[in-house]
């Protein structure tokens, strides 16, 4: 965070949310466990519905992304979720294995990998975003209006600058579902 000195005074003046964080150079442990503890519940529902079908979170974030953007590339996805071809073929495997995901050759380029999911997937990623909107929808009761937006802006802002484009494509809000094949 960088310093703001003032002219006049020649006093060091810290941006207001770097001061709302800590002390000068002191690690933001409060932040950091906060969400660290919330990541762990946010995934936890999602989790135990995945176990009985033996999957795991790896599983969770492919079908979110295959059901939210159908006739997503391989290589998207890839790049959405930054792991190697050799992770996704795994999961991947899987997933369309037990009828989950399908997929199809491009229609202009026959090398393309195009994802969909199945009417089995589309009902899966359904009960997963519930379950998980259900927690945030917990978290935002009894907060102020626009506790949301002041969120999703803190999110977003959490995100490494050059990614933010992608991210914000993705991560419209109100963007219809994509739905299956």
């Amino acid at each position: 965070m960088t310093d703001v000195t003032t002219e006049a005074s020649g006093a060091t003046q810290r941006p207001a949310a770097a001061r709302a964080i800590g002390p000068e150079g002191a690690p933001a442990y409060d932040l950091i466990e906060l969400l660290f503890f919330a990541y762990r519940d946010f995934v936890r529902d999602a989790d135990e519905a995945l176990a009985a079908y033996g999957f795991g979170r790896a599983h969770h974030r492919v079908l979110h992304f295959v059901d939210r953007n159908p006739g997503l590339r391989v290589t998207e996805l890839l790049d959405i979720l930054k792991i190697t071809k050799q992770s996704l073929g795994r999961v991947l495997r899987e997933l369309i294995d037990q009828g989950f995901v399908i997929q199809r050759e491009g229609a202009s380029d026959r090398r393309q990998r195009l994802l969909f999911v199945t009417e089995r997937g589309d009902a899966l990623a359904l009960k997963l975003a519930h379950l998980q909107t259900e927690r945030i929808s917990r978290a935002l009761d009894g907060c102020d209006a626009d506790v949301g937006a002041a969120a999703r802006r803190f999110l977003f802002a959490m995100v490494d600058p050059e990614e933010r484009n992608a991210v914000a494509r993705l991560a419209t809000p109100g963007r219809p579902r994509g739905g299956r094949a």
